[in-house]
């Protein structure tokens, strides 16, 4: 019975039909428990982007980045710089977003260029600096002439709209009531399919074998004609294309954006999603992002509260047992299961082999 379910076609359009009908359900069914948690998975949505986005330069081409966060960053002010009354202009999203894709691709093929006969530690330790040095010009580039408003950020940027329609206002359709964190979450989730589709042709295509090559023996693969050079630039540019999308969305749904939000803790996060949930493969690098996305929020809500009803005040603050959480979860993960919860088959052979 289980290899006719399997042969049989229906059986494939009936999961794909009950995954939809769960996500269009979803943020209704959020909702119910708080709009805090629809904007917990819209905020999961975007460094599920980020982290397929660095998934590109890691998991496919071996390229360790410890900056990634920086073109979130670079998307981000971009859109606020170009929607917000910072210097007045107030374009469409559908023209702010490309822009800010192609602004980040400039500055990965920036940080790319220079580091491509680095390896390993040397090529993180670069790209971690280029990380932290595109932060602090964000926050200095207040004087002498003020163009990013330094640490105190850039507030009333624009929300996303078409015509009339704004994803920042509720309104009642066909008897439902849609927030701005649900219209987001279906804008969101759109994106993301598309990401992910765009991921999967990659993968499959003659550049992702190429990335593949190069991650597993660069000498080899350019011995067999492959063009390092400008594979890895392309690496480098198709990631950052990604994260400057989802930072231009992450400016808009937020409202207000500031150097802090682009931090180092935030790069080593989402490179840990891609650890975590496999390098290499798209569906685990999407559950390694909503793990990390969803338990340390759960945690936020029940640790305090649970202190509180046990010793009758708080003695540990959540945030230090959410990264003792983490940093004991990714020990036992490089233990246990090096190549993450769901690897991919070429890197699960390359560890067992």
């Amino acid at each position: 019975m289980k290899n006719r379910l399997k042969r049989h076609p229906a059986a494939k359009w009936l999961g794909i039909a009950l995954i939809a009908a769960a996500l269009v359900a979803l943020p209704f069914m959020l909702a119910a428990v708080g709009t805090t948690w629809v904007r917990i998975m819209n905020l999961a949505i975007l460094f599920t982007l980020l982290s397929l986005g660095l998934n590109i330069v890691v998991g496919y081409a071996g390229l360790l980045d410890l900056g990634y966060i920086a073109f979130y960053g670079v998307g981000a002010y971009t859109y606020a710089l170009l929607a917000s009354p910072q210097f007045d202009i107030h374009m469409p999203f559908w023209v702010i977003l490309p822009v800010g894709a192609l602004v980040a691709c400039i500055f990965g093929v920036l940080l790319g260029a220079p580091t491509l006969k680095l390896r390993g530690d040397y090529l993180a330790i670069v790209t971690l600096g280029f990380g932290e040095i595109v932060r602090i010009f964000f926050n200095n580039l207040a004087q002498p002439v003020n163009i990013t408003n330094g640490p105190q950020g850039i507030s009333r940027i624009d929300p996303f709209r078409l015509g009339d329609f704004s994803f920042n206002q509720s309104e009642t359709l066909f008897g439902l009531n849609f927030s701005g964190p649900i219209k987001y979450y279906y804008l969101l989730l759109l994106v993301l399919l598309a990401v992910v589709v765009i991921n999967l042709r990659l993968q499959d295509s003659r550049i992702g074998r190429a990335w593949q090559a190069i991650r597993e023996d660069e000498v080899a693969a350019g011995a067999m004609g492959i063009n390092t050079t400008h594979v890895k630039l392309l690496a480098f540019a198709m990631g950052a294309s990604f994260g400057g999308i989802a930072g231009g969305m992450f400016a808009a749904i937020q409202g207000f954006i500031s150097p802090e939000s682009f931090a180092l803790v935030e790069s080593i996060m989402v490179l840990s999603m891609v650890v975590l949930g496999g390098m290499g493969n798209i569906w685990g690098v999407i559950l390694g992002a909503l793990l990390l996305s969803f338990v340390p929020e759960i945690l936020r809500h029940t640790v305090e509260p649970l202190q509180r009803s046990l010793f009758g005040k708080s003695f540990i603050e959540p945030e230090v047992i959410r990264m003792l959480l983490f940093g004991l979860a990714l020990v036992l993960m490089m233990l246990f299961r090096p190549a993450g919860l769901w690897p991919s088959k070429v890197r699960k052979r390359e560890l067992t082999e």
